[in-house]
C-alpha cells in the first residue's frame, strides 16, 4: 500500500467529500422529484416514517465510531499491526452485538406500526414487508461498518466516501429508471437493499486488502485494562452525542408550538440553506479529522498547538465568510427561489448566522477534543445546554417569537459549550491557559465586524434585477470579506503555515499532472 503525506490524504478526503456531497445532493433532489411524480403521497410519508424510526434505533451506535477511530490513530501511526487487529476484532464483536440488538428491537416495534399509522395508507404493498426491508438495510451495515472505521482512521476516508457516493449515485439512477417504468415502491426499496449490501461488501473487501492483519487467525485479545478504557470512551462519547440531540432537535418543535406550522415552514427555507452550507463545510473538517489524529499521535505538544492555531484561523476564515453570506445574501436567495411571501426580517438571517458561526467556530476545538481523546470532559454539559435551551426558548419565544427561540439556542450554548470545550482542550490537551483562545476569539470578532460593515456599505452599490442582485451580493460579499481577512492575518504565523500548505497542495497537483 502506497504511503501518502498527511497533506495528500487531507486533499483527497476533501475532494472526495465535497465533490461527492454536491453531486449526491443534486441527484438526491432529482430522485426525490421523480419519487413524488411516480408514487402516491402516502409512499413519501411511509418512507419518511421508516427513516425516522430507524434513525432513532441507530442511536445505539452513537459514540462507538468516534471511539474506534481515536483508539486506532496511534497503532496506525506506529504501524502496529497486532494492536490494529486486536482493536478491530473488539469493534467487530461490538458492532455485531449492536446490529443484532437493533434488529431485535426493530422487529419488536412492528406491532406498534398500526398505532403509529392511524389511517390505512394508500399503498399496495404490505407495510410490514416494507418495514422489514428498511430494517434489514440498517442492520446489515453494522456487520461491516467497523472496517470502514479502520479506513477512516487510516486517513483513507476518500475511499469510503468514494465507494459510498459511487454506489449511491448508481443506486439513485436505477431507482429513478425503475420508478418511471414500473411505479413500484417495492422495486425501489429492493434496489436500495442491493446498494447497501454492495457498498458494505466492497468497503469490507478494500479494508481486508489494505490491512490483511485484521483477518489473521491468531489475533491476540485486547488486554482487560485497555478494554475498560475503551468502553469508558465509548460511554462518554455516546452520552455526549445523545445529549447533543436534545439541543439540536427541539427548535422546530418549539417554533411550531409558539408560532405555528406556517412559521416553521417559512423558516425552514432559511434553515435549509444554512444546513446545506453547514453540511458542505462539514465535509472539509470531517476530511481533516484523521490527519489531525495522526498528527496528534506522532508530533510534539508544541507542534500540535501550532497546528491547532492554524486550524482555528481556517475555521474562522471559512465560517466567518459563510456567516456574512447568510446575513447579506440569504433573503434575496429565498426571495428568488420561493417568493416574496417567504422572506423574513433581517433579524432572522442574523440570528441564524450567529448560531451558524458560533457552532462552526467550535470545529477546531471539537476536532482536537475528539482526536486527543478528551471525551469525558463536559460529557454532562450537553444536558444542561438542552435544558437551558428549552427554558430560554419558552421565555424568549413568548416575547420575541421566532427570533427569541433561535436566539435562545445561542444563549444556551454561550453559557456552556462555547466556553467550556475550549477550556477543556487548552487545559487538558495543550496544558495552556484558555485566555489565549479567548483573546484570539475576540480579535476574530472584531475582524468579522469590520468585514460586515464593509459588506454593508458595498451592498448599497448593487442594482438590477433580482437574479443580478443575488449574483452581485455573493460576489461582493466574497471579495470584500476575503480582502478584510487577508489584511488582518497576512502577517501572522498561522498565515505562513497556510502559504506552506497551499504550496504543498500546488506541488502535489503539479506532480499528479
Amino acid at each position: 500500500m502506497k504511503n501518502r503525506s498527511r497533506t495528500e490524504y487531507s486533499l483527497l478526503n476533501i475532494i472526495a467529500g465535497v465533490g461527492g456531497y454536491i453531486i449526491n445532493t443534486i441527484l438526491g433532489f432529482i430522485c426525490r422529484m421523480v419519487f413524488v411524480q411516480c408514487l402516491a403521497a402516502d409512499y413519501l410519508g411511509v418512507n419518511g416514517l421508516f427513516t425516522n424510526i430507524l434513525s432513532m434505533l441507530s442511536l445505539a451506535e452513537l459514540g462507538i465510531g468516534g471511539a474506534i477511530v481515536y483508539a486506532l490513530y496511534k497503532p496506525l501511526a506506529e504501524n502496529n499491526e497486532k494492536k490494529i487487529a486486536s482493536l478491530v476484532k473488539v469493534y467487530g464483536i461490538a458492532y455485531r452485538v449492536i446490529g443484532i440488538t437493533v434488529g431485535v428491537v426493530g422487529i419488536c416495534l412492528m406491532p406498534f406500526l398500526d398505532i403509529i399509522i392511524t389511517e390505512q395508507p394508500n399503498i399496495t404493498e404490505s407495510i410490514y414487508i416494507l418495514y422489514l426491508l428498511n430494517l434489514f438495510n440498517t442492520v446489515i451495515t453494522y456487520f461491516y461498518s467497523y472496517r470502514s472505521s479502520l479506513l477512516i482512521a487510516a486517513q483513507q476516508n476518500y475511499i469510503v466516501v468514494g465507494i459510498n457516493y459511487t454506489v449511491t449515485i448508481l443506486q439513485s439512477i436505477f431507482q429513478m429508471i425503475i420508478l418511471v417504468i414500473t411505479h413500484n415502491y417495492m422495486a425501489y426499496v429492493l434496489i436500495q437493499t442491493i446498494g447497501t449490501i454492495l457498498y458494505n461488501l466492497i468497503v469490507s473487501r478494500v479494508a481486508v486488502v489494505r490491512f490483511p492483519c485484521i483477518v489473521s487467525k491468531d489475533i491476540e485479545p485486547l488486554p482487560n485494562n485497555e478494554k475498560r478504557a475503551l468502553f469508558k470512551d465509548i460511554r462518554d462519547l455516546t452520552f455526549y452525542k445523545v445529549s447533543g440531540l436534545l439541543v439540536n432537535s427541539t427548535d422546530n418543535i418549539l417554533i411550531t408550538f409558539f408560532q405555528g406550522l406556517a412559521t416553521t415552514g417559512i423558516a425552514s427555507n432559511y434553515t435549509l440553506l444554512v444546513n446545506t452550507l453547514n453540511s458542505l463545510l462539514g465535509q472539509v473538517f470531517n476530511s481533516l479529522t484523521a490527519s489531525i489524529g495522526n498528527h496528534n499521535a506522532t508530533e510534539s505538544e508544541d507542534r500540535k498547538f501550532k497546528m491547532f492555531n492554524f486550524m482555528n484561523l481556517m475555521n474562522f476564515w471559512i465560517f466567518g465568510w459563510a456567516a456574512l453570506g447568510i446575513v447579506f445574501c440569504s433573503s434575496d436567495i429565498v426571495r428568488l427561489c420561493f417568493g416574496e411571501e417567504y422572506v423574513l426580517p433581517l433579524t432572522i438571517p442574523f440570528v441564524l448566522a450567529l448560531n451558524f458561526y458560533t457552532v462552526g467556530m467550535m470545529n477546531a476545538v471539537w476536532t482536537y477534543k475528539h482526536t486527543l481523546g478528551l471525551f469525558r470532559y463536559g460529557r454532562f454539559l450537553q444536558i444542561i445546554t438542552g435544558i437551558l435551551n428549552i427554558i430560554f426558548s419558552v421565555i424568549l419565544g413568548r416575547s420575541w417569537g421566532l427570533f427569541g427561540i433561535l436566539f435562545a439556542t445561542f444563549i444556551a450554548r454561550a453559557c456552556t459549550n462555547l466556553w467550556y470545550d475550549p477550556y477543556a482542550v487548552f487545559k487538558h490537551g495543550f496544558h495552556k491557559l484558555s485566555i489565549q483562545y479567548l483573546k484570539k476569539y475576540l480579535y476574530f470578532l472584531i475582524v468579522l465586524l469590520v468585514a460586515a460593515v464593509a459588506c454593508r456599505f458595498s451592498m448599497r452599490l448593487i442594482f438590477g434585477s433580482l437574479v443580478i442582485r443575488v449574483l452581485l451580493e455573493i460576489i461582493i460579499c466574497s471579495i470584500v470579506t476575503n480582502i478584510v481577512f487577508f489584511c488582518a492575518f497576512c502577517k501572522t504565523a498561522e498565515f505562513s503555515i497556510l502559504k506552506e500548505v497551499v504550496t504543498n497542495i500546488f506541488s502535489i497537483l503539479v506532480k499528479k499532472k
